[in-house]
């Protein structure tokens, strides 16, 4: 069984749910991104994403768009971001997931993408911007090199084309909670609940499913576990914590820290 599918296991049997935690590797600089993970990871985050940054990054709302610029100012490249992950990989058996858009995987070749990525020790990749129609030669070369494909749905994807994506993923599927990019929300919509309950009929039994965009507060975390999914996803909130605190590397391994623990603890069976 894969690092991926081990901790869901694990934790369901515990009754609780995944944090997974989001960070744009070379954020503020290369040489702090290992910290950040590791001080997310010793807070109590099951998962980590390491977001490779990308100069047009569709999906992501102002937060991320932020933090991929100040990472491509600083010099870092998608090598970099792997190796970085290499770099916690040799501490914590944590599972680590990439989060990428298809180009830089596309200009290294995908052949040396995934090569590379079993080299430092990542568990899977996520591509929002890859169609499961053209991702055949992908998920067959990531399954070559034991690496999840996660694939995401949204709120308007159909039921027909929901069973293709679950076909196609593997880790977990990735449920993007809402309309529009990543961000911060201060509300939970009701149509999140519902949609978690729709999903789950396909979901259950077949692939483990996590939440995210706009999650934030540890209100939100209760409120999707509650309501059946098996994890949560956070992002903008952790990058945000590191925006905020650009000055002070110490105050802003502290505030991540603290927001790590607020967030895993409300994952945790009462």
């Amino acid at each position: 069984m894969r690092r991926i599918e081990e901790v869901f296991r694990k934790l369901r049997k515990k009754g609780d749910g995944a944090l997974i935690a989001y960070v744009t590797g070379g954020d503020p600089e290369p040489k702090w991104t290992a910290k950040i993970v590791e001080e997310l990871i010793r807070n109590g985050a099951d998962l980590v994403e390491l977001g490779i940054p990308f100069s047009d990054p569709v999906a992501d709302g102002p937060t991320i768009q932020a933090a991929s610029t100040r990472a491509l100012e600083s010099g870092v490249t998608p090598r970099d971001v792997l190796h970085i992950a290499r770099e916690v990989r040799e501490r914590f058996s944590t599972p680590l997931v990439i989060l990428t858009y298809y180009n830089p995987i596309f200009r290294m070749g995908v052949q040396k993408f995934f090569e590379l990525a079993e080299e430092c020790g990542i568990d899977g990749i996520v591509v929002p911007d890859l169609p499961i129609e053209e991702a055949k030669e992908y998920k067959k070369i990531a399954e070559a090199h034991s690496i999840n494909t996660i694939f995401l749905a949204a709120p308007s994807t159909s039921s027909n084309r929901l069973q293709k994506i679950i076909k196609y993923s593997s880790g977990f599927l990735y449920l993007v909670a809402l309309y529009g990019t990543t961000g911060a929300r201060k509300d939970l919509q009701d149509s999140t609940v519902q949609l978690i309950g729709r999903l789950l009929s396909y979901t259950k039994g077949q692939i483990n499913l996590a939440v995210g965009f706009g999650i934030s507060k540890p209100s939100h975390v209760k409120t999707i576990l509650e309501s059946g999914a098996d994890g949560v996803i956070v992002g903008s909130a952790f990058v945000k914590v590191i925006e905020e605190n650009l000055d002070d590397q110490q105050q802003m391994l502290q505030k991540l820290g603290k927001l790590t623990k607020e967030l895993k603890k409300a994952t945790l069976k009462p």
